[in-house]
């Protein structure tokens, strides 16, 4: 098995309005020397807003800005702005969030040229109706039955000024483009979904959506295969480019007597061809077993959304018990090893 060491709890809530209850699920991005971490902070009223931070070493915070980087301002993401992820494509700064209205959860786009100034551009995941999912689900009757399970409404009514929507959280885009165009992953439980070939993220349009939900069997990268992963499994951190492939690190989720425990798992993706996952590492790569990890917020808790590199040292950074934030570190080379000892008998779309 491979070896992981927890360094323990990195950054954890301060007495300041917007992030006096927790922070956690950071964004991690180099610039230069310094390292900027950008996290999710829930306020007394539970908004959930962005702050940052810098650190100077992979595991000590050097100076925290005591207002928030990114507050809700659009009436989509006016409950929250969770879960950010960050790449850098062509110079410029992309940031993946979740977006909370109140209602709905889905994954929004804003960025940056200098990590100060952002433009916010909307909801980048389908905008589906739990009743239209359905019927979708019905013409594509060999899909999971989980996906019927899962994605009920948790209110049936349709208000007049807010339609109930399908969540689809947890959108990775891959820190470079792929044959000249963008791919993502995105979460619609209890599968990871992939997003190849596109010019413009902000042009994807109701038409592309509807043609993707036609043959949404072809867009599942990923399924539950583990024990540790049987609920449902979502994108973690940014894929990491390597020799062997897109390295993912993701969360895998199983229900137990105690809810749900999340994990941080491990897998390979083909490089040239990312809808094909070639690998995955049959155990969590870690899970919840120090006390910051299983008590807080939420307990059970490990959600990776952010990684460094340093030489062969990957550091990984995930929310804790939904409530602090920790950083954990393996071996990069030992990881690419060990996954790739446990390749998949077929890929995800032969």
């Amino acid at each position: 098995m491979i070896s992981v060491y927890k360094h323990g709890v990195i950054l954890s809530k301060t007495d300041e309005s917007f992030e006096e209850i927790a922070v956690l699920n950071p964004a991690l991005i180099r610039i230069g020397k310094e390292i900027k971490m950008l996290y999710r902070a829930v306020s007394s009223d539970h908004r959930s807003s962005i702050g940052i931070c810098t650190l100077k070493s992979s595991t000590e915070v050097t100076h925290r800005n005591t207002e928030a980087l990114l507050v809700p301002e659009q009436e989509y993401e006016q409950q929250g702005i969770e879960d950010p992820r960050i790449v850098c494509v062509d110079s410029i700064y992309y940031l993946t969030y979740t977006a909370y209205d109140g209602t709905n959860a889905l994954g929004a786009l804003a960025s940056s040229k200098d990590l100060v100034h952002w433009n916010r551009h909307g909801i980048m995941v389908p905008q589906i109706t739990y009743h239209d999912f359905q019927e979708y689900f019905k013409e594509q009757n060999h899909l999971n039955e989980k996906y019927r399970r899962y994605n009920k409404p948790l209110n049936s009514v349709t208000t007049e000024s807010k339609t109930t929507l399908i969540w689809d959280k947890n959108v990775l885009l891959f820190p470079r483009k792929i044959n000249g165009k963008f791919c993502f992953l995105h979460r619609i439980k209890p599968d990871i979904q992939i997003v190849l070939g596109i010019e413009n993220i902000e042009d994807i349009s109701d038409d592309f959506w509807r043609s993707y939900f036609s043959e949404f069997d072809k867009h599942i990268l990923m399924k539950p295969i583990h024990d540790h992963e049987v609920s449902y499994i979502g994108g973690g951190c940014p894929p990491i480019e390597t020799k062997d492939g897109w390295l993912l690190i993701y969360h895998g989720v199983h229900d137990t007597i105690d809810g749900f425990v999340y994990s941080v798992c491990a897998a390979l993706l083909n490089i040239e061809s990312p809808c094909n996952e070639i690998a995955r590492l049959p155990y969590p790569l870690f899970y919840p077993d120090q006390s910051w990890e299983i008590n807080g917020e939420v307990n059970n808790v490990c959600f990776p959304t952010g990684t460094i590199i340093e030489g062969d040292t990957l550091y990984i950074y995930y929310g804790a018990a939904d409530e602090q934030i920790a950083v954990a570190s393996t071996s990069l080379s030992s990881l690419l090893l060990e996954v790739s000892l446990y390749p998949l008998k077929t890929s995800s779309h032969e």
